[in-house]
């Protein structure tokens, strides 16, 4: 899948699902839930043990629309690593240089106007806000006014009922962690997170009719 079609995917799903747990036992399932549940875009955490060999069953199990990406990657071994784990996209919480070439789209991490605008110099095609928890969607709001052309993804600690406000300030796409996730990777209810990816998903769905 060519890189903008990468993004693209990511900006169609809304939401990417950040799958961090102590141990990435249980993403398989989880993922099947999310995908059922509307959420296409996928982010396997490598902090998560076992991560890369979740993250290439992940690119096995899942359709071909699902895109499934590695998230902290913090080196040029993580970036290398990850797409060898066919990753088709790396998020990283930081700038990395580097990262930036190695074939996939990278979405670094910023905060300030300063460095979300660096970030977009590099190439990015999503700029990553976090933590996005630490402001709020008028912080959005007010980076495009000077900013108008830069897509950026709003992640870190964002509460589902708060995906539609962040779309509506203007986010690409936004990254859902523990409050849709909730305890689902740790051997939670899927029943509980199915209800939490369908509520997502609508949010989506509301933000963009």
């Amino acid at each position: 899948m060519p890189d903008m079609s990468v993004t693209e995917a990511i900006v169609r799903s809304g939401v990417v699902a950040v799958l961090r747990a102590p141990t990435a036992d249980a993403f398989s399932a989880v993922a099947d839930v999310l995908v059922e549940s509307g959420i296409t875009a996928l982010e396997v955490t490598l902090t998560s043990k076992g991560a890369l060999e979740a993250l290439a069953g992940l690119c096995r199990q899942l359709p071909p629309h699902v895109v499934v990406g590695a998230g902290t990657v913090l080196s040029a071994d993580d970036a290398e690593a990850s797409i060898d784990a066919g990753a088709a996209f790396l998020v990283s919480p930081v700038a990395v240089p580097g990262v930036e070439g190695a074939g996939v789209p990278f979405y670094p991490g910023a905060f300030t106007p300063s460095e979300i605008f660096a970030a977009a110099r590099t190439g990015a095609p999503l700029v990553k806000l976090f933590p996005a928890s630490a402001v709020g969607p008028r912080y959005l709001k007010d980076l495009h006014g000077p900013l108008p052309d830069v897509r950026i993804m709003p992640t870190g600690g964002i509460e589902i009922a708060d995906v539609a406000a962040w779309l509506g300030a203007g986010a690409a796409a936004v990254g859902l962690g523990g409050p849709l996730l909730g305890d689902a990777a740790s051997g939670g209810s899927l029943a509980r997170l199915a209800d939490r990816a369908r509520r997502a998903a609508d949010a989506v769905a509301y933000a963009r009719s």
